[in-house]
């Protein structure tokens, strides 16, 4: 009796050590499935995040140096006075186009037409031999605004999809679109206030960017250098 009692409790262990059934297996690797399946999502996810913000990142990165080359640009416009009867700012269109001072060491203040120009999405920079003769100044400038000139452009930005310029300009209350400075012409005050300039003196660019809800935009002073 007592032997036959031991041997229902060894069989008992045998079947209770037999391992998982094919329905705890099947139910444990669909589980396992299931986890991967979110864990994979999951990367994924922070994969294109990461990979969104770092593009938004150059893309800020990329305008933040255009700017701060525009910027270098207007701060060394030339003053109009200087030159009369010639423009030395231009900015209409999709098109920039003025001349500035260069100033090198050991060297005279020579001049210098720069261009910048947004064509199919993308927005470069060039720039022409800096002279001192207005008769090379002057072909630079016809050339700069016929899109004729050959010097080697530089990329700034890229997948534009908006550029949009306004001036400012003494005696005026308001932004104008667009706009050129071609000398200076005195506009008429009140008796007893100094007569204004009416130069031109602020320039904004807004540059909208594909995927972007909003422009980015920047006011620059002209000729504060």
């Amino acid at each position: 009796m007592r032997s036959s009692i031991l041997q229902r409790m060894a069989s008992r262990r045998i079947g209770h050590a037999r391992g998982f059934t094919l329905v705890e297996l099947l139910v444990a690797i669909t589980i396992l499935a299931i986890i991967a399946v979110l864990g994979w999502r999951g990367l994924d996810s922070i994969v294109r995040a990461r990979a969104s913000l770092t593009a938004e990142m150059e893309q800020t990165r990329g305008i933040q140096l255009a700017f701060a080359q525009i910027e270098n640009d207007c701060a060394h416009l030339v003053d109009p006075a200087s030159l009369p009867g010639r423009e030395v700012l231009n900015a209409v269109g999709t098109r920039l186009v003025m001349i500035r001072n260069v100033f090198e060491e050991n060297q005279p203040t020579r001049l210098q037409v720069v261009v910048y120009r947004v064509a199919n999405g993308v927005l470069s920079r060039r720039e022409m031999l800096a002279t001192r003769e207005l008769a090379n100044l002057d072909s630079d400038w016809q050339s700069a605004m016929s899109d004729a000139d050959a010097s080697p452009a530089i990329d700034l930005q890229s997948m534009i999809t908006g550029f949009d310029m306004r001036t400012w300009k003494d005696g005026e209350n308001g932004w104008r679109t667009g706009g050129s400075e071609a000398g200076s012409t005195p506009v008429q005050a009140a008796p007893g206030v100094p007569s204004q300039t009416g130069k031109l003196n602020g320039l904004e660019i807004a540059i909208q960017i594909s995927g972007r809800e909003l422009p980015v935009t920047k006011v620059f002073l002209l000729g504060a250098v």
